[in-house]
Order: structure tokens, then sequence, then C-alpha cells
């Protein structure tokens, strides 16, 4: 099975090219969403613990979906902030994150965990034991490591990963020489690929904001070679999640559905708006009209 979905999904620069402008009091994102596409990865727990009745109403509005399920990124203590915690710390930071999504955990709804890691995370023995600490506290759902320094794609590196049976995502991201290499592979019983645009001259750019290295549209062309990375994704492990990260102006949501016409085949239901401020999506979307999912 492939999941297609997307990394967040509040966005000021979203209303308008997909969502109603203003928003209509009570707009409910995770109902529209869930129109159209069948994950959803929660961004807004790497900036701090979200609130219980926030999870509960994500979940409730989850369960009016067809086939919506979330997975949820550690918070930022966790992978970028650890080595200044201690111990009491680390665990108080892990033990709220973890209650605060109960409510999607104990309904099945929280598919994996995403631990996203900085381009400075190399592969040394701290930062492989904090792995395994990681991999200890969160054993379910399952927990899928974004690592970007190629540091971590050594065949020992990788065959001690798959022993604490952590996933590694693939990411699709502007090329450096210090990023993971193209050609590696890991047992793990889930398969996660994250795009995060190809806008490198911002990406590097330490002034640009982070609008300006997510605001990127792939191409029908090169989303073509990453729908098969999908499904060999799917046929390695059995599941693939697929997240597009690139939400600047709500191009995630274009190339998602995009992706997701590339692997079934058959025309993707799109908000009118999106299509409108996409025209090439008449080729493979049909309109849905105005979505009137407004209440909470």
């Amino acid at each position: 099975m492939i999941r297609v979905g997307i990394a967040g999904w509040s966005y000021p620069d979203w209303e308008g090219p997909l969502y109603p402008r203003p928003l209509p009091r009570g707009f409910d994102a995770v109902r529209f969403l869930g129109r159209y596409v069948n994950l959803l990865e929660v961004n807004s727990s790497f900036y701090g613990i979200p609130q219980a009745r926030n999870v509960e109403r994500w979940g409730r509005s989850a369960r009016d979906c067809a086939d919506l399920v979330f997975s949820a990124k550690l918070e930022r203590g966790l992978t970028h902030e650890w080595a200044a915690l201690d111990e009491a710390q680390r665990d108080q930071r892990a033990s709220a994150l973890l209650r605060a999504f109960e409510p999607l955990a104990e309904h099945g709804l929280l598919r994996a965990w995403l631990a996203q890691f900085p381009l400075s995370f190399h592969a040394g023995p701290r930062e492989r034991a904090w792995v395994g600490w990681l991999a200890a506290r969160f054993r379910a759902p399952q927990l899928v490591l974004e690592l970007r320094h190629r540091s971590w794609f050594e065949p020992a590196v990788l065959a001690e990963c798959a022993q604490r049976g952590v996933a590694i995502a693939t990411i699709d991201l502007p090329a450096a020489s210090d990023h993971p290499p193209s050609d590696w592979s890991l047992r793990a019983p889930l398969g996660y690929l994250r795009l995060h645009g190809r806008n490198r001259d911002a990406w590097f750019d330490r002034a640009a904001s982070r609008d300006q290295k997510y605001d990127y549209l792939y191409t029908q062309q090169e989303l073509e070679p990453l729908a098969r990375t999908a499904r060999r994704l799917e046929a390695a492990h059995g599941e693939a999640l697929v997240v597009t990260n690139n939400h600047f102006s709500g191009k995630a949501v274009a190339n998602a559905l995009e992706l997701m016409f590339a692997l079934q085949g058959a025309p993707v239901a799109a908000p009118r708006a999106l299509i409108d401020a996409y025209p090439r999506l008449e080729q493979f979307a049909r309109p849905d009209g105005q979505a009137d999912l407004f209440s909470a």
C-alpha cells in the first residue's frame, strides 16, 4: 500500500490557492484535506507539544474521512537540542509527546513517528546511542529517521539501525556532497519518502526564509521517477508513506495529487481553487467544487 499526503496543513499562504479566503468560521482543514489525500504529517509537533484537545479534534475529523491517517514529527528538543538536555528533560519531553498523541494512537490513526535530524547530526557514537534511546521510547507506531548526512548510510550503521527496528526516510532535496547517497537499502517494516523540493539557491542560502526554501513545484517529469521510488519502497517494505513538504502556496498539495494520479492511473479529485491556481492539474484532476466541510 502507498499512502500520499502532505507535511502540515496550517499555512497562511494556502488561503486562496487552496483554502477559502478568508477562512470561514469553524473551517476544518483536516476534514477538508481528507477528501483528497489519505495521509497528514503533523508538522506543528516539531515546534511544541500539541494540546490534547487539538489532537482529539484531529482524530474526530479523520474518522469522518474515508481512509485518513497521520504521522507526527518528534519535538525539536528530541532531534535538534537533545545534547543540551539532561536525562530528566529528555524523558519529560518524550513522555509528554507520547501522551499528547494518545487520542490518535488508540484509534489506530497514528501510523509513524518522524525524527527529522539536521545535517549536523553525524553518525558518531553519541548520536548512534541517541537513536537507540529514541527507538526504545518510540517503539510504536513505527519510528522513522530523516537523516541528512551521508555518514549514516555506511553498511555497518544501516545494519545497526535495522537491528533497532527503525526505518529511514528516503528524501528528495537539493543535492550536496554530504547528503545521503542515492543507492542504499534497509530492512524495515515501513518505507517513507519525503519531498522537500529542489530550490537549490534558497536551500543553501542562510538568509533565505522557510517559505523561500520550500517554494518549489515539481514538474511532471520530475515526479515520474519519484512515483517509481514510491513503488520500490512499497515492494521492499510492504507499505510506503509519501509526504510532500514543498508547502509554499499549496504546491505540496498540487504535487501530492499529481503523484496520486501517477500511482493510480485514474483521475483524482481536487479543490476547484487549486486547479485554478495550477491549471496543469486539469489534465488528470476532476474539480470537487467548493468544499463545504467548515464545521469543527
